[in-house]
């Protein structure tokens, strides 16, 4: 399933293995596809010209709406947004932290008013691996709360230990539902989440229990969520020693070009962010240069791609100042272009990662692109 290829200090170069899409090169950048679709009007075929290699859907969201009973009777949620590439699949534990006036926790699970049309839901540990089950998605995250910073140490041990609880009956249950004759893709893998806050002790704590469940991959969970960045980077400091050797790690959540640079350094695989679309929707570009707000008026008459470097379809095509002009005309091709382009530039990003390890020179790499792709152009 994983298997690391090469090394250079803690950062790992490696390649992934699951139901659907082949190998997966890492570290590996998911494009965040919260509804089965990626925000500003892009597709599953947008997705392959921008070459994402993962896609990752919400299971609070798509249990919601349409349901993950009708996304089972199309088929799965491959068929049902034809992508064939590799699913990963939230558990809905992120939505324990972002709807939190709209929740309960209890050692049962947790109890929404959906943020939708105000209805009652539960989801517990069982709940979210039957949703997923439903998606057949390829890799199933477990149930989790991502806990709010900041925490007292009290409230987030408590949580630590009941996330762990919870992280038990997501595999049991797992194990069932891919036992069963009738389950869409019984080759889902399973990912333990890493929780604790800010406390390095907890963090330390929780990982070495969850190592300990064999799941298929593990996550660090609950960071970027308002804490400082250093602070952030000590936490995977304190937290990736304990992380098994031979399963894929993944950051949740991260991030900036720059966060996800120091997180491979630190010895992360996967990445998620909605950042290349959010921000592309606002206007602000990501390029090898820096970042360009292609609002700023000095774009109007500029004739030149978003990055003449770049050879995304949006910078082979068209120009700053008919990229701004969509803006202020507020037209929605604006917003599919913008985020196509970002995407591009994510995917790109992890892609000379891989090919920075793969030369032993990911140590200059790091030197020449950490701090310069957090620059403004």
């Amino acid at each position: 399933m994983f298997e690391v290829l090469k090394t250079e200090g803690r950062a790992r170069r490696g390649r992934f293995s699951c139901a659907h899409g082949g190998e997966v090169q890492t570290p590996v950048f998911m494009n965040v596809g919260t509804q089965a679709a990626i925000k500003g009007g892009v597709d599953a075929f947008d997705l392959r010209e921008v070459n994402c290699q993962i896609e990752l859907s919400n299971t609070y969201h798509l249990h919601i709406r349409p349901g993950d009973g009708l996304i089972r009777q199309m088929g799965g949620l491959h068929t049902f947004m034809n992508w064939d590439g590799p699913i990963l699949t939230d558990s809905g534990g992120f939505q324990v932290f972002s709807l939190a006036p709209l929740r309960r926790i209890r050692e049962e699970g947790v109890y929404f008013s959906s943020h939708v049309d105000g209805r009652k839901i539960f989801m517990g540990p069982e709940e979210s691996m039957r949703i997923q089950s439903n998606l057949g998605s390829d890799i199933a995250m477990a149930f989790d709360e991502c806990v709010e910073n900041p925490a007292t140490y009290e409230y987030a041990k408590a949580s630590c230990e009941r996330t762990y609880r919870w992280l038990e009956r997501c595999k049991r249950e797992h194990d069932r539902l891919n036992g069963l004759p009738e389950t869409i893709n019984p080759g889902q893998l399973l990912f333990g989440i890493n929780q604790g806050a800010t406390f390095e002790d907890l963090r330390v704590w929780h990982m070495k229990e969850i190592a300990g469940l064999d799941c298929d991959g593990y996550a660090i969970g609950g960071l970027a969520v308002g804490e400082p960045t250093q602070v952030m980077y000590d936490v995977i400091d304190a937290v990736e020693p304990h992380m098994p050797q031979d399963k894929p790690r993944y950051l949740m959540g991260v991030g900036t070009p720059s966060n996800i640079i120091e997180a491979v350094a630190r010895g992360v695989d996967f990445f998620d962010c909605v950042m290349p679309s959010r921000n592309g929707r606002h206007g602000k570009l990501f390029t090898w240069e820096g970042t360009v707000n292609i609002l700023n008026a000095k774009y109007a008459a500029d004739s030149r791609p978003i990055s003449e470097t770049c050879q995304c379809p949006v910078c082979r095509r068209f120009s700053r100042a008919y990229l701004r002009h969509l803006f202020k005309a507020e037209e929605t091709l604006a917003l599919r272009l913008a985020v196509l382009h970002n995407l591009y530039f994510y995917n790109e990003l992890t892609a000379k990662i891989r090919e920075a390890l793969d030369q032993g020179r990911f140590g200059a790499f790091r030197a020449e692109y950490s701090e310069r792709l957090a620059e403004r152009v």
